[in-house]
């Protein structure tokens, strides 16, 4: 009878069918673990920026909107009182049908109340109305005041797109959706891409487009009025003056009194 053969030993292998053993955490999980660490430590933080961002942009965004708002409600008026002037002006561009009428009578008198003309020689030079050419100074008032009317409506509707970009900022950069994390990196991007892109300058360019038409408005008046009576002239020519005046006074006030809240 042969004697029983002792196990070889086992250097390591196969000790998955011996029993259970511990299986080291690998690194990947350990980093995770890191990452979650941190996340938590960090919530709060990340809540406390989006509570703090989150009235900024709001305030924001109102302020934008009620000067845009503000802008609308100006040029519509602005626009309206313009445009009545412009129905009256625009008529010194074209021919008038009364002068081309007046014209034809005045050479129809002056035929009948010559006897020695004859039908002949009548017949043989046909009259024709003078070509119409406006007056330059029609032509000038007629130009400033549509180009006035122009950079008007386009400041209004620049308005109303800066109406719609404020909704959209706030919408954008306050999602219930995501967590503080990922709310907190959407609104760094797209704070950085309104100073990118100077959505700030766009905001004060809407005032500056509204000054540019009104001094058109008010250059193209006073030419128009000028052919027409000296003394009302004189009267609108003397508050635009000073209205421009004050107006320079405040524009350029800040730059030597610093304290100056215009």
């Amino acid at each position: 009878m042969s004697e029983p053969v002792p196990p070889e030993p086992n250097n390591g292998e196969g000790l998955e069918m011996s029993g259970p053993r511990l299986v080291p955490q690998p690194a990947q999980n350990k980093s995770s673990q890191g990452q979650a660490d941190f996340s938590d430590s960090s919530g709060p933080l990340f809540h406390q920026y989006i509570k703090m961002t989150e009235g900024e942009d709001e305030k924001l965004s109102y302020r934008w909107q009620k000067d845009a708002q503000g802008i609308i409600i100006f040029t519509g008026l602005f626009s309206a009182a313009l445009a009545a002037l412009l129905t009256v002006s625009v008529q010194d561009l074209k021919p008038n049908p009364q002068d081309t009428s007046l014209f034809y009578l005045t050479n129809i008198y002056q035929l009948l109340a010559d006897p020695n003309i004859s039908r002949a020689s009548i017949l043989a030079t046909p009259v024709q109305p003078p070509i119409f050419s406006p007056q330059k100074s029609a032509v000038l008032v007629n130009s400033v005041w549509f180009l006035s009317l122009v950079i008007s409506l386009t400041s209004a509707l620049l308005a109303t797109m800066l109406q719609q970009w404020a909704r959209r900022y706030v919408t954008i950069t306050q999602p219930a959706r995501y967590s503080p994390e990922k709310r907190t990196s959407i609104r760094a991007f797209l704070a950085d891409g309104v100073d990118k892109f100077h959505l700030p300058w766009s905001v004060e360019a809407l005032p500056a487009l509204l000054h540019l038409s009104l001094f058109l408005f008010f250059s193209g008046l006073a030419i128009y009025l000028f052919n027409i009576n000296h003394t009302v002239f004189s009267v609108v020519v003397w508050w635009v003056g000073l209205a421009g005046g004050v107006y320079v006074c405040i524009t350029l006030m800040p730059i030597f009194w610093h304290d100056s809240p215009y």
